[in-house]
């Protein structure tokens, strides 16, 4: 039987997940091998992801790697995978998601405690929309790198506060405190774990098929869908979250929002899910319709 070569970030985040992954396969009598490959995202940690001027920052180099056959698989966060894949790549599964909150984890030296008055560390447009939409006049700074190198910089510079995926502080069994943020709305397809393949591999692809979960992949189909109708290529505070019960009746919520906070479109709609609706899309023409195009127009200016 062929040895899967499993194509990784090398982070600690990133291996765990790859590791999820060969579990799973070994669980099927598969024999593994974990391949780490540093991303061009992960070697520029000063410069905020929405100024690196290009799409799929930490999928890039692992998509080169499997289309030159150097892994059998790649394995993501479905969140940094953009909507638009590269030709012969496709999302073969996904595994149950965990934990997609975002939580807020304060320097332990900070005299602050009232949220609004928090000088808050985040280099995400979504995370900085969405707070300042809740608590408008916020300090922000940029801050990048993994779990533990983000952490280190929030005890050693100058902010009191950083916001973090929850499955990031769980999946490394991290023993600090945080706190969670109702106001927050996740990012499309946050807290699952992704398996890229070649479109064109039939053997991996049947493979993964007792692999991926059915629940989930509906649910961040919907979400990716949104996020693909509404962007249009720019990145924008989008967030959407969908949850499907054992009927297949989805709960799905979605926000646009400005990059102050200021303007901001959200839908909270149920509905019965079906294979031939494109239900993302759906719901992104409806933010559209409502001032969303407006938004997007003014995000992308100001994105110039």
């Amino acid at each position: 039987m062929r040895s899967i070569k499993i194509g990784t970030r090398n982070s600690p985040l990133a291996l765990w997940q790859a590791r999820e992954v060969a579990r799973n396969l070994q669980n099927r009598n598969y024999k593994t091998d974990i391949t780490p490959i540093v991303s061009c995202g992960d070697k520029n940690l000063t410069e905020p992801l929405y100024a690196m001027g290009i799409t799929g920052i930490f999928t890039k180099d692992l998509d080169i790697a499997l289309l030159n056959k150097e892994v059998d698989i790649a394995v993501h966060s479905l969140k940094d995978i953009p909507t638009q894949l590269p030709e012969n790549i496709e999302i073969i599964a996904v595994l149950a998601r965990d934990f997609p909150q975002d939580v807020l984890v304060r320097k332990e030296s900070s005299k602050v405690k009232e949220l609004h008055d928090l000088k808050i560390a985040t280099s995400s447009l979504r995370r900085r929309a969405f707070w300042a939409k809740t608590y408008p006049g916020t300090e922000f700074c940029d801050i990048r790198g993994n779990v533990q190198t983000r952490l280190q910089k929030l005890e050693d510079q100058d902010f009191d506060a950083t916001l973090f995926s929850l499955a990031a502080i769980e999946r490394m069994s991290l023993n600090i405190d945080y706190e969670h943020l109702p106001f927050m709305i996740s990012a499309p397809a946050q807290g699952v774990v992704a398996v890229c393949g070649r479109a064109d591999d039939a053997e991996i692809k049947e493979i993964f098929k007792d692999i991926n979960h059915r629940e989930t992949r509906i649910c961040i189909e919907i979400e990716r869908e949104f996020l693909r109708a509404l962007e249009g290529g720019c990145t924008a505070p989008i967030g959407a979250y969908a949850m499907i019960n054992e009927f297949d009746e989805v709960r799905f919520v979605g926000r646009l929002c400005s990059l102050d906070g200021n303007e901001c479109i959200e839908t909270d709609e149920i509905f019965q899910w079906n294979p031939d609706d494109n239900f993302g899309q759906i719901l992104a023409e409806k933010i559209i319709a409502n001032g969303g195009a407006e938004i997007m127009e003014q995000i992308n200016r100001e994105m110039k």
